[in-house]
């Protein structure tokens, strides 16, 4: 079985999905996923975003994303992690302090 690691654009985010088709649609300008893969848990930790994407997707035979939101596409060896990420990174929520000559009041 082929696996394909995609991460496109949608409302702000960064999405990596894994699925098992990857193809040009039949409408011009868009990228057809079918086939979403979702990991099995078999632990009690399970990843809110990774079940906020299993809701949002629940019952979707397939996904027409615009190809320009594409960022890239992968074949994998391996099934890895869904999420979805904040395209700042998402990591830190400390705010720089204003700098001299940088503002609105200056």
């Amino acid at each position: 079985m082929q696996i394909f690691r995609i991460l496109f654009h949608n409302n702000g985010k960064l999405y990596q999905l894994h699925a098992q088709q990857v193809q040009q649609a039949d409408i011009y300008g868009f990228v057809e996923i079918r086939g979403l893969l979702f990991e099995q848990h078999t632990s009690v930790v399970i990843d809110p975003s990774e079940e906020r994407l299993k809701d949002e997707f629940k019952g979707v035979e397939k996904i027409l994303v615009p190809m320009h939101a594409v960022t890239r596409i992968d074949q994998v060896e391996a099934q890895g992690q869904n999420k979805i990420l904040d395209l700042d990174g998402g990591v830190s929520n400390v705010t720089p302090f204003p700098l001299p000559g940088r503002g609105s009041d200056s």
